[in-house]
């Protein structure tokens, strides 16, 4: 596998890494009012092709995460106990919005550097016309 091959495998690894996040950081933010909902976290594994010299990244297993979610204070409410609170869910948007600006400057700087690899693939070829 030519050096171009690699990065442009590399790169495009960390694209679809990328944007398994952001796909679950969506659905994060958009059950962030749904009661019972536990927010989506996305490992990143690294992975090494048999027979390559390269790492790839890819993500995850999704898991969930552990913090208790907020009890929301409704007497009117369908889901709410005797004391009127019912469980909501445990995604803050705050730290959604930062995780999905990570995920969207990750996935513009791999972008970037598939990018590049082109470019100079396509030069070299122009150079090898000559």
């Amino acid at each position: 596998m030519s050096e171009f091959s690699k990065s442009l495998t590399v790169s495009a690894s960390g694209l679809r890494a990328q944007a398994t996040r952001l796909r679950h950081v969506s659905e994060n933010i958009s059950n962030a009012d749904t009661p019972g909902y536990r927010r989506k976290l996305i490992p990143f594994d690294s992975v090494r092709p048999f027979g390559e010299d390269l790492q790839l990244v890819q993500a995850g297993k999704v898991r969930l995460d552990r913090k208790e979610p907020q009890k929301v204070f409704d007497p009117q409410h369908p889901l709410a106990d005797s004391s009127g609170h019912y469980e909501g869910s445990n995604v803050s948007l705050l730290i959604e919005i930062a995780d999905a600006r990570e995920a969207q400057r990750s996935y513009e700087a791999n972008l970037k550097m598939f990018d590049q690899v082109r470019q100079m693939s396509s030069s070299l070829m122009d150079l090898l016309r000559k």
